[in-house]
């Protein structure tokens, strides 16, 4: 089935971005001491390509699209890359001697793995803060911690109720690290809402509902706060927490938004359902999800489509947040549990 690709969805085009872009290729290009020359790190600048808005053939009298923002970075994929934009920056603006950066993450988290991307690219060191202890003696089995550890990610584990006491965490590690950028799990916070409007552009305008999968909140906290005033936001939980609401409008300050439970459960599950929407809508489409985010919001939207919950003749735009590389480690697990596995589209 044949896809097309919506004339508007380039991305905008942003003219004060224009010298950094020039002076980061300088450094990069200059055969000069970086430390007598440009003594600060280049900044995260915003790539000049265009983002794709793809259409999904309906039957219905309903236009839906996916923006593929899994294509604006080959390594700091999707809302990951907007969300630590500001983080960032804000962070390289006030010249750190030795910059450091720590976060924290799960087994599988593609914030960890995008963190230790963007290290590895501006030459930061980075440590992840790893939920479970027990991961001590095995994450060499793990592929994603096995791709941050070679972008030069260091990591310390910590037990599960430890990590649950993020303030206190956070806290300790501050004292520890006066002088590092302490960035909150999944990247959410006020610089991270400010990111993500970059997700939104002219090409965007027009659509009557905005989706996304939420994690931690902040991408679909960013897509309310930036939204059109005709438009309304669907985000579609991949974890079962009640409190995301509250946070979401801590961080949005509008109401123009509506959550809907994705995660079949519990974060991470991975239903044969699940593996099986997402291998069709590959085949079907061309467009590869992953099982955590992307894979359950489509399969929800295409529900909800079912259901006729969306009015006819309206328009819906679904973002394409990444995490394609937590791919590798779900299909070892289900390997392991003799399941069938999410077929990867050949590049």
């Amino acid at each position: 089935m044949s896809l097309r690709v919506a004339k508007g969805g380039e991305a905008d085009s942003f003219a004060q971005q224009k010298l950094n872009n020039d002076i980061c290729e300088i450094k990069k290009s200059a055969k000069y001491s970086r430390s007598k020359i440009f003594p600060e790190i280049c900044s995260m600048t915003i790539p000049e390509i265009s983002i794709p808005i793809t259409e999904i053939p309906l039957e219905k009298n309903i236009k839906l699209f996916i923006k593929r923002e899994d294509l604006i970075h080959p390594e700091i994929s999707g809302n990951k890359f907007w969300k630590l934009y500001y983080n960032i920056n804000q962070y390289l603006e006030q010249q750190p001697e030795h910059p450091f950066i720590v976060t924290f993450g799960g087994a599988f988290s593609n914030h960890i793995a995008a963190v230790s991307a963007l290290g590895k690219e501006q030459g930061i060191k980075t440590l992840g803060i790893i939920r479970g202890e027990e991961l001590d003696d095995r994450w060499r089995k793990n592929p994603t911690l096995i791709y941050a550890h070679r972008n030069g990610m260091n990591f310390r584990f910590v037990t599960r109720g430890d990590y649950r006491n993020k303030e206190s965490l956070t806290q300790s590690l501050q004292k520890e690290f006066p002088n590092a950028l302490i960035i909150p799990e999944g990247g959410t916070n006020y610089q991270a809402v400010k990111g993500v409007q970059y997700m939104l552009n002219e090409g965007t305008k027009s659509f009557d509902y905005l989706c996304t999968a939420v994690g931690t909140g902040g991408t679909v906290a960013g897509l309310s706060k930036f939204a059109e005033e005709h438009q309304q936001v669907l985000g579609f939980k991949a974890v079962n927490d009640p409190t995301l609401d509250d946070e979401v409008f801590r961080l949005s300050g509008r109401k123009n938004y509506k959550l809907f439970e994705a995660h079949d459960g519990s974060y991470g599950k991975i239903t044969d359902e699940n593996i099986r929407f997402i291998n069709n809508f590959s085949e079907y489409y061309g467009i590869q999800l992953d099982p955590v985010y992307t894979g359950k919001m489509m399969r929800l939207i295409f529900r909800l489509i079912k259901e006729d919950f969306f009015p006819e003749n309206t328009s819906i735009l679904a973002f394409h947040t990444g995490g394609l590389q937590g791919i590798s480690g779900a299909n070892r697990m289900l390997e392991e549990q003799d399941r069938p596995l999410i077929r990867l589209i050949k590049s």
